[in-house]
């Protein structure tokens, strides 16, 4: 039982991953577009904050990605012999 929940724990974790990516581009284009609407800049601080919001995103990403391959290599030097 302990190997399934493993398993269903990194299926989260990935499925994380899809969901931090997207809502980051999201956060970032939406406030974007209000600062642009609210100062008149468009479409410069839009272009911004997407690019914010993506860098963000992928930080995210490689975090999770960085933290996973670490508790691989913990599990791997636990199992060895």
């Amino acid at each position: 039982m302990p190997r399934v929940r493993e398993t269903f724990q990194k299926y989260l974790r990935f499925s994380t991953m899809g969901l931090e990516l997207g809502l980051s581009v999201i956060i970032g284009l939406l406030i974007g577009q209000a600062l642009d609407g609210w100062l008149g800049t468009d479409p410069w601080l839009t272009l911004l904050f997407l690019i914010f919001g993506m860098v963000a995103g992928f930080r995210s990403v490689y975090r999770l990605v960085r933290e996973m391959q670490r508790r691989d290599r913990e599990k791997r030097d636990e199992t060895a012999p």
